[in-house]
């Protein structure tokens, strides 16, 4: 069995890795405050495109990464 070093991520849980840190990038550029409000309105679209079965599939996620936004926002 091989152990990652420090900091590296499992490949199968890369992609939660990279949309964190992309959260993180947008934090930065934009400040906590704007990236609150910025994951707020992302979240209040994704329920309000989620509310058709079609659209499920966009907003569900959308409201995800709207909600990881705001939380990466606080902390």
């Amino acid at each position: 069995m091989t152990t990652n070093a420090k900091g590296q991520v499992p490949w199968y849980l890369w992609p939660f890795a990279a949309i964190w840190k992309l959260l993180a990038v947008i934090v930065e550029l934009t400040g906590r405050l704007v990236a609150m409000i910025l994951g707020i309105v992302l979240m209040i679209i994704g329920v309000l495109v989620s509310l058709t079965i079609v659209g499920a599939i966009v907003g569900i996620p959308l409201a995800i990464v709207g909600l990881l936004l705001f939380i990466k926002g606080i902390f």
